[in-house]
């Protein structure tokens, strides 16, 4: 694993990657509150096959915020995407997303087609806000509050903001959840600011997901979507519905997992990904028949 920062679209930007450069490219986009390193598990499965590149999104972990909050829209972030692979060396890719992450990846894809070679959305890119009808103003006070409180110890924040109750552990993810606090004061705070989160829902309440899925390419797409809580399941099988009819999209149920999917159960997600990409991979790599 190694870690950078490149300057992109003006914002000093972090990098995790892991694997040989001249292998094919996995690309990492976090959700909200998330870091590069929340791929980590998978990344590290993956890097003998993979050059698997993952970063903090604006405004998360080691980046900067975008200093124009309207950045945060879909077409802004698509484009500075674009800067960013093209500062990389990265030509098509395969799309790797978890929850805003997968909002942006279906964007990216009805904006730059050709350069996804297949897409993964973990549990993301379906909720619609409209169907949802939560308030803009109700959904942003939840982060207001909770990614401006602190703790005084890493273990009491490891345990409130890194682990829910019952939670998988490992010591990967112990590592993963150590790019997840900002010290002030001596104190533990979510390492996300409550305006970039503000930011982030104005964007996704604005770019409304069912009013562009409909131009997103179908092909070598696949949403990996939660069964947890199952209090949720009427809304999850209603908006997931609505996807498969406009995208044509493969749905897959993780048994068992909540929102965070690949941190539930990394293997279930690491079959997927072979299942999905790995297979397709080795067919492209066969020789030319003559």
């Amino acid at each position: 694993m190694k870690r950078y920062t490149i300057a992109c679209g003006g914002i000093s930007t972090q990098i995790t990657e892991w694997g040989e450069p001249d292998r094919p490219v996995i690309f990492c986009l976090h959700g909200l509150g998330g870091t590069s390193l929340s791929f980590i598990e998978l990344a590290d499965a993956l890097q003998d096959t993979y050059r698997i590149v993952s970063i903090d999104a604006p405004g998360h972990g080691k980046t900067e915020s975008f200093p124009d909050e309207r950045d945060y829209q879909f077409a802004r972030f698509s484009n500075w995407l674009n800067q960013l692979f093209d500062q990389i060396n990265i030509q098509d890719f395969y799309f790797l997303s978890h929850s805003w992450g997968s909002f942006i990846a279906l964007f990216y894809q009805k904006e730059q087609p050709e350069r996804v070679r297949g897409s993964i959305l973990i549990d993301g890119g379906y909720q619609s806000k409209r169907l949802r009808g939560t308030p803009l103003e109700e959904e942003s006070a939840f982060y207001d509050t909770g990614f401006e409180e602190s703790v005084s110890t890493w273990e009491e924040f490891r345990d409130v903001a890194v682990y829910g109750p019952k939670m998988r552990r490992s010591p990967l993810l112990d590592l993963a959840g150590k790019d997840f606090f900002r010290m002030q004061d001596g104190r533990y705070y979510w390492h996300t600011r409550a305006k970039t989160a503000r930011a982030i829902l104005t964007a996704m309440y604005q770019d409304e997901i069912l009013d562009f899925l409909d131009d997103v390419p179908g092909d070598n797409l696949v949403l990996l979507r939660a069964t947890l809580p199952v209090s949720d399941e009427p809304f999850r099988q209603q908006a997931i519905a609505l996807w498969q009819e406009k995208t044509g999209g493969t749905v897959i149920s993780a048994p068992a997992t909540s929102h965070i999917t690949h941190w539930d159960d990394p293997e279930f997600v690491l079959q997927v990904i072979k299942e999905h990409w790995t297979t397709t991979l080795a067919v492209d790599e066969q020789p030319t028949q003559l």
